[in-house]
């Protein structure tokens, strides 16, 4: 884990409402990454800067316990052009923790680390958070993702 600054940066893609409660944001979750894949949103989305997957946690209510949404999308230079049945939204510049997933996306090495997330007291802001899926995680069975959260 390391703390660092990240610029504002602005993102299009597809997004649903969900909550960490009895696994419903798993299912949620899930659906959406198919529906991404499955779609090739990635190759939709205008202006990209960067080819990147992002999945961002926002528009907390309260905090990780509450509803949220969850965005998968890549970051854009622009969002004058949003695709019908996708949304687009800035993020401020903040402060992170980062953290590391390595491992097998199958067998929930970006869960365990969120897991040890919510299990301690950082004092998360709530505003967004992240995880990259770059060049690192395009094997899933021996991926890396970047694990970015917003603190103080």
């Amino acid at each position: 884990m390391e703390k660092r600054k990240q610029e504002g940066f602005s993102v299009i893609g597809i997004k649903v409402r969900t909550i960490n409660e009895n696994g419903q944001a798993a299912r949620d979750i899930g659906k959406l990454w198919h529906r991404f894949v499955s779609e090739n949103i990635v190759a939709k989305i205008p202006n990209k800067i960067s080819t990147s997957v992002l999945s961002i946690y926002t528009n907390y209510e309260k905090d990780h316990t509450a509803p949220y949404d969850t965005i998968l999308g890549c970051m854009v230079d622009s969002l004058e052009d949003i695709p019908e049945g996708m949304v687009g939204q800035r993020f401020n510049d903040s402060n992170y923790l980062r953290f590391l997933a390595n491992g097998d996306l199958s067998k929930g090495v970006v869960y365990k680390v969120w897991k040890e997330i919510w299990e301690n007291d950082f004092d998360r802001l709530y505003t967004a958070d992240f995880e990259v899926y770059g060049e690192k995680a395009q094997d899933p069975t021996n991926a890396e993702v970047e694990i970015f959260v917003a603190v103080r």
